[in-house]
């Protein structure tokens, strides 16, 4: 019921409230690495041991310098009246203040190659060392055991205990990354696929105001094309039978998507271009692990179609790190990335940051590669973890990263994800939760809108991004009741269970840190296109629609480039400014409904129901405002779906500050003409 969907399976430690949870008490034997330990090891089937043979590389972070005043500059950057303001550090500058010493991470490699391991290498400025050793050696060198587990359907390494480190580096340790295979996922989604194809029953269908489509093209962004009477029987003619009124969603079998053209028309980009401002002199940073073999030509393809600079190596390159690793098929999240970052902003270079996998370990290195060398001034992260089970040192390696970018003037920017609060997802508590590193006070977090376009494409209606579905028809069958509704995904939001409250959020109610701060398009079912090679299909080059706050997250961090150019400065992260703008730069995501929403009734042996459109539309989490529209599934015959847009999970989209849009979204000249010189 969820094709498409990526759904999150990095189960770690959980978090401690607050952000100075310690990282290790003394023991006899060295310092114990506390919360080093994954979730995961006292919950899931322990498969046994690793094999002692295998492999394994482990990260050492080692503790900043003067972090208290690490921790004042910060604030002190974004603050207009400091003397500070807006003075950020150069790589040396924040090396000199703040980095550990040679020494330390010479240190730090002595109890490696004590303990018989290999050094792979040292971090930029000392801040880490990654040694390589077997799993015997490694549980030897921690005084852990290391087991296989099986979650999720798949096998996966864990510690048992906390890792103790002994002698002089222990003190020197911040956290260690490698003992446990988990990671990040992209919160990247497409349409959900509804039923089997099936044959017999019928319906038959009244259209009032509908249009041609456009047969030469392939893109269709007429969401919501008509107003429909929808009549259903039940196979052989007998009863129930049904019949709905109201919103159709596209019968396209693609569904809907927009285009550059679409987008830039409705956020008002094209009179922003006409200023002369498009990303020109900046460098979008984009962290993808794995690789694609095809990105540049996709993204080449997809320019060449929608009028955009073609991608050379004067404003595109791939930087691996720390090996080449390229996956051996096209990765949609990567050409999502890389394309609609350059939609937003054509002028704008692209660093295409690549990690050989999604652990924890190799992509916080390469993001803090990234931040180190300044790569640019707007990074787009779309990927996340679960904060609730996520280890307090994991959240707090990269809360470190995040600071290290905001004092030296680098937006960091990541999805929120697509679970909503991840009380529909989460198998053990159904606890509400946040995603992270999206969570962290020194990133700008990404939600997610609904959107509806006019034909000239002029905005119709937003709405906070959170979709349900209920099937009214099934193989043949009307669903009888129709109150089968699940929620499919939504943008996620809420308040962090770990870090404290930032400044910039002063007004925003609950003392924690509260996501999202922005949000842009995200629902699948009004998504974006994308070009991708397709191995084994003709022809091979695809036009796919695809949505997730990984859409709306580089989108948001191209306009920042923008926003920079605009300035003639770097302007650091980007959130600190967002809740001091008015309703002329951001548009306020507000409760919507239709009066043309989805309404019916069935006749079934015991006489006819009514439905109303919100009985109709149930599961609404206490929502009242939403849009409904009737989808007959194209691929499936006899199979259709109630799809309601608006309501995510426990997350509700308000007036002001919400948890599911933040302050809004941003309309894109009046945006980037904010920080005008």
């Amino acid at each position: 019921m969820r094709n498409g969907r990526v759904v999150l399976i990095a189960l770690l430690g959980m978090g401690l409230l607050g952000t100075g949870a310690a990282f290790g008490a003394s023991q006899e034997a060295g310092l114990t690495i506390a919360h080093n330990t994954p979730k995961f090891a006292s919950t899931a089937k322990m498969l046994g041991a690793v094999e002692p043979s295998t492999l394994v590389d482990v990260s050492i972070w080692l503790k900043p310098h003067n972090k208290a005043e690490m921790d004042t500059l910060a604030k002190e950057l974004y603050e207009p009246g400091s003397p500070s303001y807006r003075h950020w550090l150069t790589k040396a500058e924040f090396a000199t203040r703040f980095a550990p010493t040679a020494d330390e991470a010479k240190t730090v490699q002595k109890f490696f190659t004590a303990n018989k391991m290999a050094i792979v290498g040292v971090g930029p400025n000392n801040f880490f060392v990654r040694a390589r050793g077997t799993a015997a050696v490694v549980s030897r060198a921690f005084h852990v055991a290391l087991n296989n587990y099986q979650l999720d359907g798949r096998v996966v390494r864990g510690n048992t205990t906390d890792p103790v480190v002994a002698g002089e580096a222990g003190a020197l340790v911040a956290s260690i990354s490698g003992l446990d295979t988990l990671g990040y996922v992209h919160p990247m989604i497409s349409h959900a696929s509804l039923g089997k194809k099936a044959t017999g029953g019928g319906g038959e269908t009244t259209a009032a105001g509908a249009t041609a489509a456009a047969a030469a093209s392939p893109f269709n962004s007429d969401c919501f094309p008509r107003y429909i009477t929808e009549k259903y029987w039940t196979s052989g003619g007998g009863l129930p039978r049904a019949q709905y009124a109201g919103n159709e969603y596209t019968p396209a079998v693609a569904g809907c998507g927009y285009t550059p053209e679409n987008i830039r028309a409705a956020y008002n980009l094209n009179a922003l271009y006409a200023e002369g401002y498009t990303g020109a002199g900046q460098t979008i940073v984009i962290i993808d692990w794995c690789g694609s073999p095809t990105i540049q030509s996709d993204a080449n393809a997809f320019s060449k179609q929608f009028g955009l600079p073609k991608l050379t190596k004067s404003n595109f390159q791939i930087i691996y790190t720390p090996t080449v690793s390229t996956c051996e098929a096209p990765d949609a999240e990567i050409n999502i990335d890389v394309e609609w970052a350059h939609a937003i902003a054509p002028g704008a270079s692209i660093d295409l940051v690549v990690p050989p996998s999604s652990s924890f370990q190799d992509v916080d290195e390469a993001y803090f590669y990234a931040v180190n060398y300044q790569l640019g001034n707007s990074i787009s992260g779309s990927y996340g973890s679960e904060e609730l089970y996520t280890s307090s040192t994991v959240l707090a390696t990269e809360d470190l990263i995040s600071e290290t970018a905001a004092v030296m003037g680098i937006a960091a920017n990541f999805s929120t994800g697509d679970n909503g609060d991840f009380t529909y997802d989460e198998p053990l508590f159904y606890q509400a939760s946040v995603s992270a590193p999206a969570d962290s006070p020194y990133v700008t977090a990404v939600g997610g809108v609904s959107l509806a376009l006019n034909s000239n494409n002029t905005i119709a209606w937003q709405t906070g991004w959170g979709t349900n579905i209920n099937v009214l028809y099934d193989e043949g069958v009307v669903t009888d009741p129709p109150i089968n509704g699940y929620f499919y995904a939504g943008a996620g939001g809420g308040p962090s269970a770990f870090f404290d409250k930032p400044a910039f959020q002063n007004k925003v109610a609950g003392s924690t840190r509260m996501l999202p701060d922005v949000s842009w398009l995200a629902d699948p079912y009004t998504g974006a296109y994308i070009a991708i090679s397709e191995p084994g299909v003709i022809p091979e080059l695809q036009y796919q629609v695809y949505g997730g706050t990984s859409l709306a997250c580089p989108m948001f961090a191209a306009l920042w480039a923008i926003a920079n150019q605009e300035a003639g400065e770097p302007l650091g992260q980007a959130a600190p400014y967002l809740y001091s703008m008015t309703s002329k730069e951001i548009i306020d995501i507000v409760p919507y409904s239709q009066k043309t929403n989805v309404s019916g009734f069935i006749k079934d042996a015991d006489g006819t129901e009514n439905y109303s459109q919100m009985r109709l539309a149930a599961p609404l989490e206490g929502t009242t405002s939403f849009v409904s529209a009737v989808w007959d599934i194209p691929l499936y015959e006899d199979t259709s779906a109630l799809l309601t847009f608006g309501t995510d999970t426990g997350l509700k989209t308000a007036k002001g500050w919400d948890d599911v849009t933040g302050v809004g979204v941003p309309d894109g000249k009046a945006f980037a003409d904010y920080f005008k010189q």
